[in-house]
């Protein structure tokens, strides 16, 4: 797995916990950093069952870090301004395109993913929580896309989660102003799932992993995989997937392994706090 000085990995159990730690600068995030959480996805161990994406410190993320844009740049990173000079528009996209996996590849692992938020998620850091499954903010959130206000757009694949959210005029209104969302609206509009205070994060946070893991690991699979796609699917073929997924599931559940493990999946992998 790549090692990056702002990544912490750390797996308990089922679950593998994934901390942007670099709390000094309120987790900015780097190109270097999002190829680490890129390699993180793509060498998911089957054993995990649940994804936690949180930030240490105060805050979940200010997003990219600004040095980035500047002609200086910073030691080791990609310096954005001149490579667009430099190489045009195709190849600019190309390089956003290898940045982008490092959102994407959450929704596509079997894990479920859930983004743990609490203070500032700015920019990246929203695209990054709103790359996840499920979010939990603290009370003190404060969640906004400042891109326009840099002549930028948000990239990194948070706007097609962000309609599916709260809509197509909600989610222009808050890209457009830049404005930040609370945490009572991120929760009451769909962007999060829980809101609790701050003290009890790491608490409500655990209970979720918990609740997940004691289901059953294939059914939690299926589930995503329908749930991501459906509002891609015609009405037909959402039914198709679902028929398909139970047949599946019923099949394994016939099964000597699948009766065994029906009865035993809550023991074996329940949640270490």
């Amino acid at each position: 797995m790549t090692q990056h000085p702002d990544l912490l990995v750390e797996q308990k159990r089922a679950a593998l916990y994934v901390t942007l730690n670099r709390p000094d600068k309120r987790n900015a995030q780097t190109p270097s950093l999002w190829m680490a959480l890129h390699e993180v996805a793509r060498t998911l161990d089957p054993s995990v069952r649940v994804v936690v994406l949180q930030g240490a410190g105060d805050d979940f993320s200010a997003g990219l870090d600004l040095h980035i844009m500047s002609p200086e740049g910073l030691p080791g990173e990609p310096k954005l301004p001149a490579i667009a000079r430099a190489r045009g528009e195709q190849e600019t996209a190309n390089l956003i395109g290898t940045f982008q996996e490092a959102f994407s590849a959450w929704r596509e692992v079997d894990a479920i993913v859930i983004a743990a938020v609490q203070g500032h998620a700015i920019g990246a850091g929203f695209q990054l929580a709103l790359a996840a499954d499920l979010r939990i903010v603290t009370d003190d959130s404060k969640l906004a896309l400042k891109e326009t206000s840099l002549g930028l757009v948000p990239d990194l694949g948070g706007i097609q989660p962000l309609v599916d959210a709260v809509g197509y005029s909600r989610a222009l209104e808050i890209a457009l102003t830049g404005r930040w969302v609370t945490a009572q609206e991120a929760v009451n509009s769909g962007i999060a799932c829980l809101g609790v205070p701050r003290s009890e994060l790491k608490l409500a946070t655990g209970q979720v992993v918990d609740a997940i893991c004691e289901n059953s690991d294939l059914a939690v699979r299926e589930l995503k995989k329908l749930m991501v796609g459906a509002s891609r699917r015609t009405t037909a073929e959402q039914l198709q997937a679902e028929r398909e997924a139970q047949g599946r599931l019923l099949v394994d559940l016939v099964t000597p392994a699948g009766f065994d493990r029906s009865k035993t999946h809550s023991h074996d992998h329940h949640h270490e706090h």
